[in-house]
């Protein structure tokens, strides 16, 4: 893809994920993704989003900025919302959260494939 055709496909798939529709979502990702540091697949990623989305029914992300070359995205983004129900073990605080994240993607048939980003750290230390 061309770099205006990733730009256009990211803006795709955070539209996705800010409305929280998992199997729309499944469909941006290759069954066999592989993350650095999580469970790889298409499964283990929607069962961390719908984790997420059960803790903070609100939450939404914003890109801060997008660089795409080749078939690598690379994204920074601030997500935020409020922890509603229970997240990791831990229960609602009614706090508001608000983090950067960062991501690598590699894109292959408008599919994720591979995918590196921070951890959810600073998340976690807004919640204790």
């Amino acid at each position: 893809m061309e770099p205006w055709e990733m730009h256009a496909w990211h803006a795709d798939w955070l539209e996705a994920c800010n409305s929280h529709d998992l199997e729309r979502i499944r469909g941006f990702l290759d069954p066999g993704v592989r993350r650095a540091h999580l469970p790889g697949g298409a499964a283990a990623w929607v069962g961390d989003l719908a984790e997420l989305f059960h803790g903070f029914p609100d939450w939404q992300w914003k890109r801060i900025q997008l660089v795409a070359e080749d078939d690598r995205i690379a994204a920074h983004l601030r997500g935020g919302g409020t922890h509603v129900g229970e997240f990791r073990g831990i229960a609602a605080t009614r706090r508001r959260v608000n983090v950067a994240e960062f991501s690598m993607l590699r894109i292959r048939g408008g599919r994720i494939v591979e995918a590196t980003g921070t951890e959810p750290l600073e998340l976690l230390s807004q919640l204790r």
